[in-house]
């Protein structure tokens, strides 16, 4: 069993589509390495046909635990407050939605095929936007879980559990970025990818590297080199 997608893969998984719709859905997954929320949320008005990009747009849901007395923060299981020493039976949780945009480029391929999806009428009209594609989340992993099963490929193996699992949205994302891993495992590399995947803390993007295992590979084979 493997444990990535590789692009022969979603290659695979694109020509078992059955419309333009879902074959374009697994490669801005793959192709831009996005996540599902932000490939679903994406709008017409978000692809610059000109400058061959795409404005990626992620929510983010954070909350936190204020004292209700003087309104300072708390951690989820504090008792009293540090601030004004008042005993806490139970704090107010105040939610927040947090915005944070990315700008992608996109290959020539991926965008004459998103011109000819808007052009052709695909977009959906929702709360006045054209939506690029119109679905909620469960029927893209039904998408995505179809066509590869079409595909005939296999489950993968988690390398941090070694469990199986189905192939995903988020299965092409992780393909995606062992890509790039393999393409260029460099410092600059690294830091590159973990804009494009909008991580925030570097030890996220850094755990492809270990998957991608080129720079281990180099390593160990150095080392019988020398002896040689």
């Amino acid at each position: 069993m493997k444990t990535y997608l590789e692009t022969a893969d979603v290659n695979g998984m694109e020509q078992a589509a059955t419309c333009i719709r879902d074959k374009l859905l697994i490669r801005v997954l793959f192709r831009l390495g996005c996540r599902i929320s932000e490939a679903l949320a994406l709008t017409v008005g978000d692809i610059d046909m000109v400058a061959n990009q795409v404005t990626i747009i992620h929510l983010k849901q954070r909350s936190r635990f204020l004292c209700p007395s003087c309104g300072a923060r708390l951690s989820r299981s504090s008792s009293f407050c540090s601030k004004c020493g008042a005993k806490i039976d139970r704090a107010e949780l105040l939610e927040q939605e947090h915005r944070k945009f990315r700008t992608l480029p996109i290959d020539a391929e991926t965008l004459a095929i998103l011109r000819n999806y808007v052009n052709r009428g695909g977009p959906v009209l929702k709360n006045g936007k054209k939506c690029l594609f119109g679905i909620n989340r469960h029927r893209a992993w039904q998408i995505v879980r179809n066509c590869a099963q079409k595909a005939g490929l296999p489950h993968l193996i988690n390398p941090d559990t070694g469990r199986s699992r189905g192939v995903s949205p988020h299965r092409l994302r992780d393909a995606f970025a062992v890509h790039a891993m393999k393409s260029d495992d460099s410092g600059d590399g690294l830091r590159l990818l973990q804009e494009h995947l909008g991580h925030a803390s570097f030890d996220t993007t850094a755990k492809y590297r270990k998957v991608a295992g080129e720079e281990h590979r180099r390593w160990y084979d150095q080392l019988w080199q020398r002896e040689q």
